[in-house]
């Protein structure tokens, strides 16, 4: 697709979404994906120069677009609260929330399990969740089509010895996000959630740099970080209450 041709407006055009984590191959590919919808996307990451060149790409691929950058410490509740209170008053609404933010580290067994292992997991994978939910849960409230979207793993709910702290903060980042969509329920009333927290799981992600990598590999059940940014804009295409609270998954349920 050229520069100038937004070849499927939709529900997401005119919508601003904002995307944590967005720097890294799914972040890229998400914005990518929502600036071809014709969102204005809001992107943050803790690493300037990555999201420099992020939000360069899903400029240049596609012209006209709106795609902007922040650095934003994502541990700070208050530095949240103050992106996504920017992010409203210079777009005038926020309809979303896409929660890109990842990590891993693991061992070979339980018994050598690191407890460091868990410190730094529960900062990335679920303080990263609880600030940005809380800074943005109001707006994405208050919009027509408001979606939290977060990306969780397999293991969260069928852990392994070696991924205990892993499968450990994607859970505790699950049941966070489900905590939200409860909210967004009864919000709704009788009538249903007109918002949605929903929840993408994948067994893990694979893009070209790793096929390059590793040509021989094949990436079983792994979800391509283009299937990824595909299913996220997805999440806007169906009701809230079809999506509100759910576990879509894209890869097969163990």
């Amino acid at each position: 697709m050229n520069g100038t041709d937004r070849g499927d407006s939709g529900v997401l055009e005119g919508a601003v979404i904002a995307v944590a984590g967005a720097a890294g191959p799914a972040g890229r590919a998400t914005l990518l994906r929502l600036a071809e919808a014709g969102a204005t996307v809001v992107a943050a990451d803790a690493s300037p120069e990555r999201l420099v060149e992020a939000v360069d790409a899903a400029r240049y691929a596609h012209g006209g677009a709106t795609v902007t950058g922040d650095t934003v410490d994502l541990l700070d509740l208050a530095a949240a609260r103050e992106w996504a209170d920017k992010t409203e008053k210079e777009f005038g609404r926020v309809d979303g929330l896409v929660h890109l933010v990842g990590g891993w580290r693991g061992g070979s067994g339980f018994a050598d399990t690191s407890l460091t292992d868990w410190e730094h997991l529960e900062k990335l994978l679920i303080r990263t969740v609880q600030s940005t939910s809380l800074a943005f849960h109001e707006a994405i409230q208050r919009s027509d089509r408001g979606r939290y979207v977060l990306i969780s793993a397999a293991g969260a709910s069928n852990p392994t010895a070696g991924n205990a702290a892993y499968a450990a903060s994607k859970a505790a980042a699950e049941a966070w996000t489900l905590a939200m969509a409860d909210a967004f329920r009864k919000a709704g009333g009788d009538e249903g959630p007109t918002s949605a927290a929903a929840i993408l799981v994948v067994k893990a992600l694979v893009h070209d740099a790793m096929r390059a990598e590793r040509p021989n590999a094949k990436f079983a059940g792994f979800t391509d970080v283009t299937e990824l940014a595909e299913a996220i804009a997805g999440v806007w295409d169906k009701p809230a209450g079809e999506v509100n609270g759910k576990r879509l998954w894209l890869t097969p349920q163990p």
